[in-house]
């Protein structure tokens, strides 16, 4: 709110360029917001992929905590009146990749009542795999 009542003052007294750069950064901070969101419901989406396959089985909690998921980063990725997306596909792998480590230790304390350690339950899933259904399933929902 400050920022808006920043920019307000400088164009009602015709700084033009301090305006301009208040803009510049007011976008960053919008698009370091979505891009926190987004990173958030990746690790959730991640946590119960790596739960599913390392337990070979889901309930429906997971199931649809991984539709929330999907519809999440879909809903905040879009673009609403310049259409397309904030992120790219390249920029939504890096972040399933930055995001896994932690999805991993998050479903070590859970998968199997925490009985594995974060290594030995990452020994029992394919992180390639399981980054690559998660990026699957954000492009399936982006695309529909």
């Amino acid at each position: 709110m400050e920022e808006l009542l920043q920019l307000r003052d400088h164009l009602e007294h015709q700084r033009y360029a301090e305006a301009m750069d208040l803009l510049a950064e007011m976008e960053e901070m919008s698009r370091d917001d979505k891009i926190n969101k987004i990173r958030s419901f990746i690790r959730i989406l991640l946590l119960h992929l790596i739960k599913q396959v390392a337990e070979k089985r889901t309930t429906r909690s997971w199931d649809l905590s991984i539709r929330n998921a999907t519809d999440e980063i879909r809903c905040i990725n879009k673009r609403r009146k310049a259409k397309g997306y904030y992120l790219d596909s390249e920029t939504l792998r890096e972040l399933l990749n930055e995001a896994y480590s932690l999805a991993l230790a998050l479903a070590a304390l859970e998968a199997f009542e925490g009985q594995y350690s974060e290594h030995a339950l990452g020994a029992m899933v394919n992180q390639t795999v399981i980054i690559q259904q998660a990026f699957t399933m954000i492009q399936n929902q982006a695309h529909q």
